[in-house]
Order: C-alpha cells, then structure tokens, then sequence
C-alpha cells in the first residue's frame, strides 16, 4: 500500500482505488487516532456528494467506525464547507465528507476535518496512515454495548442555509442569476439560500441521478453556463464544482471570472472598508500574472504558496491573512470559515455587484489576464515518480523558461488528487507559449510516459 493521503484526503477510483474495505480500515485508524487523542469515545460527522458510490462509501466507512465504538451521525448529501461548519456546531469530534470535488463520476475521495473546522494537519493523516498500513494492528474490536451507534442527523441542510444566510448578510433583491449546482451536493442548499437572499433564480445542473456530477456543468464546464446567462439576459452566472467548495462566475456578456478575478474583487474591497488583515491576499505559484500587477497597484500585497487550497489556509492562519485562494475557485474567507466555500464566495460576490449597482462585466474588468496554456498529461502514480526524479527533464523545463527572456514563466506540477502532470506557460507572446507548451508536453511524454517508442 503506498502513499494514501494526497493534498486533499484519499482519492481514487471507486471500488478500485478506494475500495469499500479501503473505507473501512481508514474509519478504524481514523477512530483509533481520534479516541487517542481526545481520551474518549469520538462521535464523528459524515457527509457526502451525490455521486452514486457515495453510498457505499458512507456504509463501509461508518462501518470500520463503529466497529472500534466510534459513534456516527449521517448528514447525507451536503457540501464539503457544511461538515467543516457543522462539525463545530454539533460539537462533534471530527467530519468526514465522502466526495471527489470536481473530478470525474468514476472517482471518489475522502477527507476528514477536525472538531475545530480544519483539515486534519499531516501529522495526525501520517498516524492513521500507518495505522492503516500496519500488518496486525494492536486494535480491539467492539463487543456488545461497546459497538458504536448510527443515527442519521435532521436538518443538516437547513443548518447551513441559515449559517450561510447571516454570513453573508446582503440584500439581493434586483439580481437575476443563473446557478449551476453540478448535479452536486450545492444544489438543495442554492435552492434554499439565494431566493432567500432576495435575488431572481434559476438554476441549471440542479438534478443529480449519481452519475451525471460534474458532467459537461459546474465550474470545470463554464461554456454551457456562459451561453444561457447571455441568452437568457442574467446580470450574471455562477458555478459550483461537484461538493461546492468552488465558485467560478461569468458575466453579463458571458466571460469567464476565475478565482484570481474573484479573489482581486473581494480583496480589493475588503481593504476599502478596513477588513483585509495586514492588507494581505494569499495565492497560489498558478495565479496569472495580470492578477498580481492588478493587486501591487492596488496597494494589496500578495503571497505564493504551492498548488493547494490546504497551502493557502496554513499561510493564511500561520500570518494573520484574511481571504485566501486558487485560480481554479477555491477561496477561503477566514473571518467566516475554515476551509473554501462556493456559495460563501457567491454570496460575497453577489453582495458586492448589489452594493456597486454596476455590470458584472465591469468588476470583471479589473485587470487583464496574461495569456496562459495548460496541457496535462495523464500519468500513473509510477510515472509522476518517475518524472520528479529525471534531472535532464529539469533543465529542460529550465531552459524553456529561459527562452521567454523574463516575459513569462513555465510552471510544470505533479497533480496531487488526479493521474495527471500538469504543465503551465504564461506570457504575453500566445504563439511562444503555445510553442513552449507543446515542447514540453511532448519531451515528458517522451522521456516518461512512453519512453521506449
């Protein structure tokens, strides 16, 4: 068994990778680090996206918990930033949410968050990590009384809403958007929030079966959303990815706001009215470089961690930072939450277009993005290795980025939650770095990933 914690919990196929027996050795470690650790008997949250092998998931993980005595409260299909809420508000002694974000139907994942909110830091994963890898594990099962309990938690959904509501705390009343909930877990709490809010709904993607999440909807397939607000004259669009711990948006006109656009605006203002601490935002290695002019002459200072919303959150809570995120949507608000929130984010952008009384299109004018070009090429775990320990490989790269002469930058990473290897070049020359993108996607193909043809 190798490696099972990635950037973001445990992910893989369902019933390949993450096998139901995989589930139920990870609720026994997970119980037995938990009881350890807080002295008693833990009572444990769980939740899930509408993916159809949530199921199963649910039942073999609560199973391995309640097998070693944990108790086990079931909030069915919630967001991800509901249970990191929710965990605090019921007191429990963590959370787990079964869900692959915004991959594919075919995957699925699991993460835990602490009683406090926050993920699980890498110590306490790489304890239930080798927990979970030991050959006989010194670990007693539960016996008659001592076998935990399952009871499935009422009103998890109407929690949230009402968190989500005095948070965001704006009058929508005038706005008419269009939602796309993914066919995920966004969609019964969308429904329930923005109407309340007082803005004019509709809502796509909205209709989950199990195996339609993030099938050409939500925040990785915008083009579909981007068509019907134009058609259907919305003042804008929004996106959630399958457990809505993301938010991407469009305009009016049906152009595309990233997280580097949402997380400029929401900064900006912030440090208008006073509440952007040490006027700080928090980025990742990916945010483009027209974001990062955009902030310096906007008087916002900025800090690059690497590719993951975790990354994000421990610079943000080691440095007294206040909003914090990804280009792909990710954006935590730390004075309201613990981890990245979609419809948190929404509301706060929303709020914002109602308080300018302007166009989406001019918020989304702030800045102009640099060209950048994003290939990915499919790697196993083997390869990706392989890839990170290919020195000649390096100075290739190297020498790429030598050749934009200072006018751009080659970012190539190893994806830690999907069989990919991600090459990025941004610059102001589209065709060089086109050019420059091919190259190397090429040579790591050649030299990794079929390197005897």
């Amino acid at each position: 068994m190798g490696k099972l914690f990635g950037t973001d919990g445990i992910r893989g196929v369902a019933g390949q990778d993450l096998t139901c027996e995989l589930a139920m050795k990870l609720g026994r470690a997970a119980a037995a680090v938990l009881t350890e650790k807080t002295g008693h008997k833990p009572r444990i949250l769980i939740g899930k996206d509408t993916r159809i092998s949530g199921d199963m998931l649910e039942c073999a993980l609560a199973a391995g918990l309640t097998s070693v005595g944990a108790d086990v409260e079931l909030l069915g299909v919630v967001p991800t930033p509901a249970v990191a809420h929710l965990v605090q508000k019921y007191g429990a002694d963590a959370g787990a949410v079964i869900s692959a974000s915004h991959n594919p139907m075919e995957f699925n994942g699991i993460k835990i968050f602490r009683g406090d909110g926050f993920k699980l830091p890498d110590e306490v994963e790489n304890l239930i990590e080798a927990h979970m890898q030991a050959e006989n594990p010194d670990q007693e099962l539960a016996v008659g009384s001592g076998v935990g309990r399952v009871i499935y938690r009422q009103g998890a959904v109407e929690d949230y809403v009402e968190y989500l509501y005095e948070h965001i705390g704006a009058d929508l009343t005038g706005l008419r958007v269009l939602f796309d909930c993914a066919n995920g877990a966004s969609a019964q709490v969308a429904k329930k929030l923005f109407p309340r809010l007082g803005c004019q709904c509709d809502f796509v993607g909205a209709e989950p079966d199990g195996v339609n999440i993030n099938r050409d909807c939500g925040s990785t397939h915008l083009d579909k959303l981007e068509k019907l607000v134009v058609e259907g004259g919305y003042d804008c669009g929004i996106a959630f990815d399958g457990d809505a711990d993301r938010c991407l948006a469009c305009d009016e006109k049906g152009n595309e706001m990233d997280g580097d656009k949402i997380i400029a605006l929401l900064a900006c203002d912030m440090q208008q009215r006073g509440r952007l601490d040490q006027d700080t935002a928090v980025v990742t290695v990916m945010s483009n470089l027209g974001f990062m002019k955009y902030m310096e002459a906007m008087g916002v200072k900025t800090a690059r961690t690497a590719v993951g919303d975790r990354y994000v959150l421990e610079e943000m809570r080691a440095k007294g930072y206040a909003i914090g995120g990804e280009q792909s949507g990710h954006v935590i608000l730390l004075h309201h939450s613990t981890t990245g929130d979609g419809e948190l984010t929404a509301g706060k952008v929303l709020a914002l277009l109602a308080r300018k009384k302007c166009k989406m299109s001019q918020l989304n004018s702030c800045f102009d993005k640099f060209p950048q070009v994003l290939i990915n090429v499919r790697a196993n775990a083997a390869q990706k290795s392989a890839y990170k320990e290919d020195e000649w490989l390096m100075g290739f790269i190297d020498n790429e980025q030598q050749k934009l002469m200072g006018m751009g930058r080659v970012l190539v990473r190893v994806s830690g939650t999907e069989p990919l290897i991600r090459v990025m070049v941004e610059g102001q020359d589209q065709q060089a770095i086109e050019a420059s993108a091919r190259r190397i996607a090429g040579m790591i193909d050649k030299r990794i990933i079929h390197p005897t043809l």
